[in-house]
């Protein structure tokens, strides 16, 4: 060891100092190649065969349809359908009735994202400043309304708005001290279906956004905060300036998941047609979908594929400023 350390030519080693080549022609000792990391994929196996027979295949199976003819009548007579291109799309396009329902339900999904956004964040902005006893009642009576079934709830919503019957009639008579609202209905104007609609979904959807937004707030660090607050900044400017951007990424998450599911509402529109509101001018895409000529296979696969796309457009969307913001 003394010798090496006394040799008068040896350089010394740096942490940036990169070892000699070795000279031209020298022999290399062959490269090892990686075993195959079999493991890994044998875990993902499951998960990844379920995800193919649940999510790949049907959406495969959907693009082809939308671009064929198919009707129960080929089921029933096991014929095969004819190709029919863009036909399915144009005539979904082409249809008076389609422009509506795609404004309406676009309308609906921004309406309710904005309101379960800003609402689940003040109601979890609220639980960070109660006590550990009404915190925990919060998060308890938030966990019930998010486990509700969405049938279950639109029933129980649609007896409270019940022309006849219902509280809020009975509710409004009482403070107005008239019987105005005596035998009102509701469901049968589309901007009251649409109030209805938006108080069921909000109220039942706020629960995953107010719970995520709690857990997302313990990542913002009291240190940061106390030292803004010594500084002079208010309430708005360390929630604007502090909270925000630390919890950009699990708000981007929360608005591309309520993006989706507001886009894909079924249930509720359904319920509460069925209860007395008028599907033509209530339908958004699902229920419209639903209803698109039953037994027309390729003109409904047209319409899951633009619903899919447009989901699609919407997510990168979101995603993408994110990612950009992070690497920012």
């Amino acid at each position: 060891m003394s010798a090496t350390l006394a040799e008068p030519d040896a350089t010394p080693r740096t942490p940036t100092t990169k070892p000699p080549r070795p000279p031209k022609g020298a022999p290399t000792a062959p490269r090892r190649k990686k075993p195959v990391q079999w493991a890994p994929w044998a875990l993902l196996a499951p998960s990844i065969a379920l995800l193919v027979v649940m999510v790949v295949y049907p959406t495969i199976v959907m693009l082809v349809t939308s671009f064929t003819n198919l009707e129960i009548k080929n089921k029933m007579l096991g014929t095969s359908p004819d190709f029919v291109g863009f036909d399915n799309y144009i005539e979904i396009f082409t249809d008076s009735q389609f422009p509506q329902v795609l404004a309406r339900s676009l309308g609906l999904m921004v309406v309710l994202t904005v309101l379960i956004v800003v609402f689940g964040m003040l109601i979890a902005l609220t639980m960070t400043k109660l006590s550990k006893a009404w915190r925990l009642a919060v998060s308890v009576s938030l966990l019930f309304a998010w486990a509700m079934p969405p049938l279950a709830a639109t029933v129980v919503w649609g007896w409270m708005f019940d022309t006849d019957y219902g509280v809020i009639n009975w509710a409004l008579n009482t403070i107005t001290g008239t019987q105005d609202w005596r035998g009102h209905g509701w469901l049968e104007n589309p901007w009251s279906f649409m109030m209805v609609l938006v108080i069921i979904v909000t109220w039942q959807s706020i629960p995953f956004a107010a719970i995520t937004f709690y857990a997302g707030l313990g990542q913002v660090p009291e240190e940061v905060i106390e030292a803004s607050s010594l500084d002079g900044a208010s309430a708005w400017q360390r929630f604007r300036l502090i909270v925000l951007p630390y919890m950009r990424n699990v708000i981007t998450a929360v608005l591309v998941l309520e993006t989706i599911w507001n886009l894909r509402i079924f249930t509720q529109v359904y319920a509460l047609q069925q209860q007395g509101g008028l599907a033509s001018e209530t339908n958004v895409l699902p229920t419209y979908l639903f209803r698109q000529g039953l037994g027309e296979f390729g003109t409904t696969a047209a319409i899951g594929v633009f619903m899919v796309i447009l989901l699609m457009a919407i997510s990168y969307f979101n995603v993408r400023n994110s990612l950009k913001d992070e690497e920012l």
